[in-house]
């Protein structure tokens, strides 16, 4: 049986994947301050992106993401391991975004990822310090535009 606080540490590490999406999908980057440490490696680089420090990413991130009209994160199926104040996860989401083509048209591409993701507790709570995406899928990306 889990203790409160194995139930609470996994609640607060449950909450920072939805807060993760929340950000990114509403495009308020600055909500990402309370998801990583100042100081957390993101590689994005399975989808196309790039990798880096916290940060660089967040700055990449607020450039990058309004060219897509629409998208969303959907991330379910949390395979995740506590031990005291460090954690690791991995789970899955699913993430359609449109795209704008060159001949004013729209087109809708699908991905599928695996994030696989470390925490350490801090004085503000649980925290994502490292967050690695592996590619899935992808269907309907359009000619040009890399997903890995």
């Amino acid at each position: 049986m889990l203790s409160l606080q194995q139930i609470s540490d996994r609640l607060e590490i449950q909450q920072l994947f939805t807060d993760y999406a929340t950000a990114i999908d509403t495009k308020k980057f600055d909500l990402l301050d309370a998801v990583f440490t100042p100081d957390a490696y993101i590689d994005y680089r399975a989808m196309g992106g790039i990798d880096g420090r916290f940060p660089e990413i967040k700055a990449w991130l607020s450039q990058v993401l309004p060219n897509f009209p629409m998208y969303f994160h959907m991330v379910s199926n949390a395979a995740l391991k506590i031990d005291g104040d460090q954690a690791s996860s991995t789970i899955i989401c699913f993430n359609p975004m449109q795209i704008s083509l060159p001949d004013g048209k729209a087109q809708v591409m699908f991905l599928g990822l695996w994030y696989h993701d470390k925490f350490v507790r801090t004085a503000q709570g649980w925290r994502m310090s490292e967050r690695v995406e592996q590619k899935c899928f992808d269907y309907n990306v359009p000619g040009g535009v890399g997903t890995g």
